[in-house]
Formats: structure tokens, C-alpha cells, sequence
């Protein structure tokens, strides 16, 4: 088995929706971005708080140890602690809730093979108890909210986890669980095993067209992480065709339209971008574009020693209160890291205020409330 399952749970959303896809994209390198590698450290570090409570072997002094490493990397932050202590108390109030002491995995291989040829994954964290099973999926990002319904990724872990359970268990539900604390996502959704194994069904037939590259492009979200995003012809064509000119009676469009037009038109933007990014590499590459080519972008100037400059002006006979910005406290966030998020709202209670969001056009299946007649669309955009 290689490190990466072939028919990975994370792609999943691609591979079942659009089955050619599959072998289109192993023609493709696959990068990683800073992001991912965030993500990485940030599982590691939740990994080890897991640990620590539900598994023995990890003492104070080896936990220390861990945390030490973790924070001499790069790409550590300290609101990372933050987020993954929000991960750790999800976790440690979930097994709190169960009846009795549930049964605990942290960071399970599980393969769902019988369903996916070779397949396997990585569920953060499963909990047993009587007869429900429960996965949980930590999220790290920021960009994008995940939930746990029809969620194809979290459902294969379950099937992976049953597998490994089911004949010690009699599991009956199957709970799954996706914690993004840096969007504030604390979700659930509970399917029955029999629901859960008739996704499975469901996973051979589109799995094994997969595998033989059978099966029609379909372009939709799945699209958004697949390597071949930016040439795929499918893809491109869908989008020329919106790209097209075409009479429309009567003069205006319904909001129905209005509906369906802005989702399509969603994926011509993403669309554009990833062409512009695509054609970017080529060109850093040495690879011509037809009527493109790479430069140097604008940047802005900086001073390398402030202090440094500020003596020089001083000097040339400039007063300090000229030339400093008035003194300002730190925002909000760096305040809460200082002083301690409860500690904090504590002692700002009466001066910390959170304004009314602007309003924001999301996709019906967003989580958070609906709202109407806040202020004109005029208001909005000014």
C-alpha cells in the first residue's frame, strides 16, 4: 500500500461524482500548499492533546516535550494552541455525554476496501459507545466551511471504522462529527447502518468505474481541488457555453434565474482563476502561453531598520511625534492570545461590542441564519 490510498476518502467527492477523473488527474503532478502543511502540524499538535487524556504512555514530561517541537516550527502560531484545545474540549465533552466510557481511537488507519478497492484513510478520532459509533473529523482550514451531511469523505471513514468494529460491536448508528474551529463549525448528523451501508453500495459501482476510467466528466464543486481543474475540457466547456451570448426573453431574468445563473457563474470565476494560475506556472516554467507571459509584480517599499531611520530623522532635525504613529492598543486578537480568551471577555464585557455582519450571499445549505431587510442593497456595497 503507498502512503496515499488510490481512492482517497478526502477526493472521494470527485472520484464518486465525476468517475474519469480519477485517472485524469494522476497525469497531473500533486503539490502541496503551505496551507495543507499548516493543516499537517495542526493535527499533529491536536493528535498529541488527544492523546494525552484518552490514551496511556503520554506524561506531562513527554507532552511538554511534543509541544516544545511543535512550536520551533515554522509555520506554528499560537492561536494554533487555541484552536486545537477547542478540538480537545469538543472531543473531551462528546466522551463526557456518552453512556459509560466509550471506547477511544485517535488518528485510525481505516480501510474500506470492500467497498473501494484499496481504499483506506486517517479518522481523527472514532469513539464506541453501545451501539453507536461516532468519527470525528478535525478541519483546520479556514476557507471553506465542511459538514457532516452526505458528507462522502466521513462516510467512508465510517465504513472503514464498522469494518474494524463491527463484529466487536453491535452498531446500529453511525454519528459523524466535523469540528473547524477557526469557522466556528461545531456540527453532527446521524445516519442508521443500514443508510450507511447502502452508501456503500453505492461506493462499489461508482469506485470500480473509476478505477476503469468509465463513466462521463460532471462538472460541479468536486471540481475545486482537482489537479486537472484548469484544462479539463469538460470543464472549460461548460463554462464557454455560459460564456456565451444568448437573448433572453423577457428583458429581465426571475430570481430563479438569477439563482441558477450565479451558481454557474461561481464556476466560471473559480474557473478563470485557475487558468490564470495554470498559465502562470507554465510560463514561469519556460512554456509558452499563446499571448501571455510572467513578470515581476508591483511591491511595495519598506524600511529593513526602523529604529535605525528613525535616528537618521531624528537627526535631520525631525521631532519623534512627527514621525511616529500615535500610540494604538493591539487588536483584539493579539489581545486575547496576551490575556486569555474568558479573561478577556471578562474584563471587556462593557466596551468590547461585535458589530452586525454585512450582509453575504451563501449557498442555502450554510449553516448560519437567514436574514432579511437589514439594509438596502445600495447600503451594502458602498
Amino acid at each position: 500500500m503507498t502512503a496515499h490510498a488510490r481512492l482517497s476518502a478526502s477526493g472521494s467527492q470527485r472520484w464518486l461524482n465525476c468517475t474519469p477523473s480519477l485517472l485524469l488527474e494522476e497525469e497531473f503532478e500533486d503539490t502541496t500548499s503551505d496551507f495543507a502543511k499548516e493543516g499537517t502540524l495542526a493535527h499533529a499538535v491536536a493528535e498529541l492533546k488527544a492523546s494525552k487524556y484518552f490514551l496511556k504512555g503520554i506524561g506531562p514530561k513527554n507532552f511538554k516535550k511534543g509541544m516544545d517541537i511543535f512550536k520551533q516550527d515554522e509555520l506554528w502560531n499560537p492561536e494554533m494552541d487555541r484552536y486545537t484545545d477547542d478540538y480537545f474540549d469538543y472531543l473531551k465533552s462528546l466522551s463526557i455525554g456518552l453512556i459509560g466510557r466509550p471506547y477511544v481511537a485517535i488518528e485510525k488507519k481505516v480501510e474500506y476496501g470492500e467497498w473501494a478497492d484499496e481504499g483506506f484513510g486517517t479518522a481523527d478520532c472514532i469513539m464506541i459507545s453501545g451501539d453507536a459509533l461516532h468519527v470525528i473529523d478535525f478541519k483546520y482550514g479556514k476557507g471553506v466551511p465542511v459538514y457532516p451531511e452526505e458528507n462522502t469523505q466521513l462516510m467512508l471513514y465510517g465504513l472503514g471504522a464498522y469494518a474494524s468494529y463491527g463484529f466487536l460491536y453491535d452498531i446500529k448508528q453511525i454519528y459523524l462529527h466535523v469540528v473547524q474551529p477557526r469557522l466556528d463549525n461545531f456540527s453532527s448528523w446521524g445516519l442508521t447502518i443500514d443508510e450507511l451501508l447502502k452508501f456503500g453500495e453505492y461506493v462499489k459501482g461508482q469506485s470500480s468505474k473509476a478505477i476503469a476510467g468509465e463513466g462521463d466528466f460532471k462538472v460541479g464543486e468536486h471540481c475545486r481541488f482537482c489537479r486537472a481543474k484548469a484544462v479539463c475540457r469538460a470543464r472549460a466547456e461548460e463554462n464557454i457555453k455560459l460564456a456565451g451570448f444568448t437573448k433572453i426573453e423577457p428583458k429581465t431574468l426571475t430570481n430563479e434565474e438569477v439563482g441558477k445563473y450565479l451558481f454557474q457563474a461561481q464556476d466560471l470565476k473559480k474557473w478563470v482563476s485557475d487558468l490564470e494560475e495554470y498559465a502562470l506556472s507554465e510560463s514561469l516554467a519556460g512554456r509558452e502561453v499563446l499571448g501571455w507571459k510572467a513578470v515581476e509584480g508591483r511591491s511595495n517599499r519598506k524600511i529593513t531598520d526602523e529604529l535605525g531611520f528613525a535616528e537618521i530623522l531624528v537627526g535631520a532635525g525631525f521631532e519623534e511625534a512627527v514621525i511616529y504613529k500615535p500610540k494604538s492598543l493591539e487588536t483584539l486578537s493579539n489581545l486575547e492570545k496576551l490575556v486569555g480568551k474568558k479573561e478577556l471577555a471578562e474584563l471587556g464585557k462593557e466596551l468590547i461590542i461585535k458589530p452586525q455582519g454585512k450582509p453575504t450571499l451563501v449557498k442555502l445549505g450554510d449553516k448560519r441564519e437567514a436574514i432579511t431587510n437589514v439594509i438596502s442593497a445600495e447600503e451594502a456595497f458602498s
